[in-house]
């Protein structure tokens, strides 16, 4: 992390709220560590809580000398009692690579994290925010996906372990707001990328980024005629706090958070290689099973509900991402899993 204090990170710093004690699960991730950021700028009492498993305490290093920051190295599949008037649920491993690594314990993190979240929040009377997925459409059918698509997902293939854990969360979540009436937000998360991405995700961001700095090979599956929305780290977290701050009666329901710039995979390796000023060629491999053939949200819901839109335009956000990478010593971050391939 380089000099950039808190208030520069974030400049929303003058907006005055009561104190809440807020838990972040996956704190140290590439979103929570941003997320806390946020919440302690905004003079919050943050529990960042993160079992290190695709994490880096490197996120979070510069928070810790802060008083209102507290760190906790803590597997969420495990109970654990806090005292929190907030919980934003975001720990689970997102890549491929990752949560195909143990399939069996990433379904565990999905359904006992919002067991033990949504048990917390329970005692604690307090509001809690299930960080769920895009990949609960799997490979829709409906093009772009609002919130009522039921979606189209392999229940018996290799990503399914992600996709129907992240389904069965958000039924835990409906069922704990029926049964004891607790105070839910559930956020569809779409491909989200931006400083703090893990080098050595798998991703498609931070693979091409990586390869084409390292003037390596650009590994395309299929033939680059899928598409997919990015949005920008700073966007997406900006939208979880608002749907945490939603005061609707409507708001336990699910809200996309997302960009509605749709590219080609094919297109954002182009665009990669152009803006590194790479000598990257692009090279061609078979599509991974379920992968999906197109993703883009329909925002319809958070604009009317939250007054959010990302601001952050992808070719900015993609030039801050490679100056992130380019600033990184690779020697610094350890490959969580063996599945982690760029070919």
């Amino acid at each position: 992390m380089n000099d950039t204090t808190i208030s520069e990170l974030c400049p929303r710093r003058t907006r005055t709220m009561p104190m809440k004690r807020v838990l972040v699960t996956g704190g140290a991730g590439f979103l929570g560590s941003y997320l806390c950021e946020r919440l302690i700028a905004q003079g919050h009492d943050v529990i960042c809580l993160d079992n290190f498993f695709t994490s880096q305490k490197s996120n979070v290093l510069h928070l810790l000398d802060n008083k209102n920051f507290e760190l906790i190295r803590h597997d969420i599949t495990h109970p654990i009692w806090l005292e929190v008037d907030e919980i934003y649920n975001l720990a689970c491993p997102a890549a491929p690579g990752h949560y195909q690594y143990n399939p069996i314990k990433t379904m565990k993190t999905s359904v006992m994290g919002a067991i033990n979240t949504c048990g917390m929040a329970k005692r604690c009377n307090a509001k809690v925010l299930q960080a769920s997925t895009s990949e609960v459409y799997g490979d829709p059918t409906v093009h772009p996906q609002p919130e009522t698509y039921r979606g189209n997902v392999n229940t018996l293939g290799p990503r399914a372990c992600y996709d129907e854990g992240k389904r069965a969360a958000e039924t835990l979540f409906m069922d704990y707001h029926r049964s004891h009436g607790l105070d839910i937000r559930i956020a569809r998360i779409f491909n989200t990328y931006g400083p703090r991405m893990h080098p050595f995700d798998g991703r498609v961001i931070s693979n091409f980024i990586l390869q084409a700095i390292m003037d390596q090979d650009i590994t395309l599956f299929g033939d680059g005629s899928q598409t997919r929305s990015f949005c920008y780290r700073d966007d997406l977290v900006e939208g979880l706090m608002r749907l945490m701050n939603c005061d609707t009666e409507d708001n336990h329901l699910p809200v996309n958070l997302g960009n509605e710039g749709e590219f080609t995979i094919k297109q954002l390796a182009e665009m990669t290689i152009e803006m590194t000023g790479s000598k990257s060629a692009i090279v061609y491999h078979d599509l991974p099973e379920d992968d999906p053939m197109q993703r883009k949200p329909d925002l319809t819901r958070a604009q009317k509900l939250l007054d959010w839109t990302p601001a952050i335009q992808f070719e900015e956000g993609l030039a801050r991402t490679i100056a992130y990478f380019r600033s990184i010593n690779l020697n610094d971050y350890r490959e969580p899993t063996p599945n982690h391939v760029m070919s």
